[in-house]
């Protein structure tokens, strides 16, 4: 039988542009994806926004962001920051 810690599944990580840092301890991200439709083959860009926990309130909107998935903290945050990849302009 397999052990609990070969069971675990790694954490998935993703990286996204901040667009909100208001809240207290709290981010959320952009994340932006680019795939060809099935049938017509031109980029469909889609994005979708998530939040991230973010203990010192280190990003500001526009940063680069590197976000690992998390227990839940919150009813919405499933996420934290784990690095700023690139701070804003």
């Amino acid at each position: 039988m397999a052990t609990p810690q070969e069971s675990v599944a790694p954490r998935k990580v993703r990286q996204g542009v901040v667009v909100s840092s208001d809240r207290d301890k709290t981010i959320t991200v952009r994340l932006d994806s680019a795939a060809p439709h099935p049938m017509y083959k031109k980029t469909v860009r889609r994005s979708s926004k998530l939040h991230a926990h973010d203990e010192n309130n280190d990003a500001n909107a526009g940063d680069v962001v590197r976000v690992i998935e998390c227990r839940p903290l919150s009813k919405q945050k499933r996420w934290r920051l784990a690095e700023i990849v690139e701070r804003a302009k």
